[in-house]
């Protein structure tokens, strides 16, 4: 049972990385995080350790001066929301391993439930360059989806975000853009090649459900129930390099 006593001496009890837990915000306190040395813990307060907290868990795709390319799990967030460790945390600390200065900057993002490829920048001048062309990256996706779809076709709709942060097509909003072509089916799925030619929040799930072809596990937009989404970024196409990840379901 937890005692009253700071979070700091608790964990050097128990850890011998914990500055670096407190550093990447792997440590929760009731399912929160918290980064205060200083913090008091209090007697019945649950104390745990996010399972992506050391920077090895991380597969590296490519790295140069410019770019590192990591292959992202399913259920880990791109970004940090403040209440659990993230992607960038673990790259983070894996760029700061050589040099305590290194630094990386977000690019774009993936929904925490998708898997795949994740690019991010080592400097704000490829970030930046990065940005204002990201229209040009070749972006692709592997979907399983429930039920049949076309050999091909063209999804284009309008988006629009609820307070709830639900994503829904409407009759105007965001345009977003997914083409597809049929890999192969059987009697309950279809597979899906996916080449996203914008990138609005959730669009591939999002028109997909509206496509009345949900995504196999997801649970947000479906609510198929499965071990995960099977969603996957298997290939990036961007400074005349090609990015390929092995598809995980």
């Amino acid at each position: 049972m937890i005692k009253e006593e700071r979070l700091i001496d608790y964990l050097k009890r128990n850890y011998k990385n914990y500055k670096t837990l407190l550093r990447n915000g792997s440590v929760l306190v009731d399912n929160k995080v918290v980064t205060k040395y200083d913090y008091l813990l209090k007697p019945n307060q649950e104390v745990t350790i996010n399972k992506y907290n050391k920077s090895k868990d991380i597969k590296i795709i490519y790295e140069d001066k410019d770019i590192i390319v990591v292959d992202k799990p399913y259920n880990l967030l791109t970004i940090s929301n403040g209440k659990e460790i993230s992607l960038y945390n673990l790259v983070s600390e894996y760029v700061k391993k050589n040099n305590k200065n290194n630094k990386i900057f977000i690019v774009h993002r993936l929904d925490k439930d998708t898997s795949g490829l994740v690019v991010f920048a080592k400097n704000i001048k490829t970030k930046t360059y990065l940005q204002n062309n990201w229209s040009k990256v070749e972006r692709r996706y592997i979907a399983v989806v429930v039920g049949k779809a076309k050999e091909k076709d063209i999804l284009k709709n309008y988006l629009k975000e609820n307070k709830n942060h639900y994503v829904y097509v409407a009759n105007s909003g965001d345009l977003a853009i997914t083409e597809y072509k049929k890999i192969k089916e059987n009697d309950k799925y279809t597979w899906l090649d996916i080449n996203i030619k914008t990138g609005k929040k959730n669009q591939i799930r999002v028109q997909l459900f509206n496509n009345k072809t949900p995504i196999l596990g997801d649970k947000k937009y479906g609510c198929i129930k499965y071990k995960r989404l099977c969603l996957h970024a298997y290939k990036l196409v961007l400074l005349n390099k090609t990015f390929i990840s092995e598809i995980d379901f």
